[in-house]
């Protein structure tokens, strides 16, 4: 039988390429820990392997397992088990080694199921039932089956706070002038949304629309298009990538393939910008595309786009 992270190797690359373009797919590797289902971005993912021993870090985390070094490269290892309060992993099973937000952590997982490929609109956002602080960042169903996808952003930020977005860079930055430009942000998570929000007024950027996705940016846009007041509220675009309903590059493109919006600078703010996300931003038309924590960045695209005309 073919080893299961060769696999998902193979089956990853063989599907990238259908996810070039803005098409509004994911594709999502599920995974298993006490044979619950769970997903993760395989736009996340660098390679998977099978467990090996690690070195415990004094003082650390109770989910930070120790770091382990493949390929001369070191490697934080997280107990997923543990983040996700159903007890300690034990050795075996794979690790899901993971680039985002500039690092690389690999995730301890009892076994891996297999890659599929999903459209946002299917992916179900948690109610309000759920807690705002709940690690499940969306929902799909397959089958009689459910499959959580996790949050891993959220997970690796409750571990450790210095690795969300960077405030101190907002301090830097000193007094500012307020700026009145309207701007309108796209991002899921509640959490990141308020914290964009903030920081974003504390720079001056003062006219913020904020939505839970890009379908409902999109739709803002069109109403406004339709009012014709467009320019009054909308000047530039902020988006994360993962959504759900519609992705972020699904918004770009619309965006930037429209007559009548296409000139609106669209900056895509996501932990998922990496050299290969980059390429399918510029082929989409993205006028900026930055890694999440560098909110004191963003501020300079934004003053270089909006103001420094």
């Amino acid at each position: 039988m073919e080893n299961p992270a060769a696999c998902i190797e193979r089956e990853k690359m063989d599907t990238k390429i259908l996810l070039e373009n803005g098409t509004n797919e994911l594709e999502v590797l599920e995974f298993t820990l006490d044979d619950n289902s769970y997903g993760i971005n395989v736009a996340k993912i660098k390679e998977i392997i099978s467990y090996s021993p690690v070195t415990p870090i004094p003082n650390a985390h109770p989910s930070i397992e120790g770091i382990f070094m493949p390929r001369d490269t070191m490697i934080t290892a997280i107990d997923l088990k543990n983040c996700l309060q159903r007890g300690v992993s034990e050795a075996g099973g794979l690790f899901i080694v993971t680039n985002f937000n500039k690092l690389d952590i690999a995730f301890h997982v009892d076994t891996v199921v297999g890659i599929h490929r999903f459209s946002w609109t299917e992916i179900i956002k948690p109610d309000s039932t759920i807690s705002s602080d709940s690690t499940a960042s969306g929902i799909v169903k397959m089958g009689d089956k459910l499959i959580i996808i996790l949050d891993f952003e959220r997970i690796v930020s409750d571990i450790n706070p210095e690795t969300g977005l960077r405030f101190e860079q907002i301090a830097e930055l000193g007094e500012r002038e307020r700026c009145d430009v309207p701007i309108l942000i796209a991002e899921d998570s509640p959490f990141l949304n308020r914290l964009i929000v903030e920081a974003l007024h504390k720079s001056g950027y003062a006219n913020l629309i904020h939505t839970a996705n890009g379908q409902e940016a999109y739709d803002i846009i069109t109403d406004f298009k339709r009012q014709g007041t467009l320019s009054e509220h909308v000047q530039c675009v902020i988006t994360d990538i993962e959504m759900p309903m519609m992705d972020g590059h699904r918004l770009t493109k619309l965006i930037k393939s429209d007559e009548e919006t296409k000139n609106i600078p669209v900056v895509i703010f996501s932990s998922l910008v990496n050299d290969e996300m980059r390429v399918k931003g510029e082929q989409l038309g993205a006028s900026a595309q930055l890694s999440k924590p560098e909110i004191g960045e963003l501020v300079g695209v934004l003053d270089n786009l909006l103001i420094k005309k």
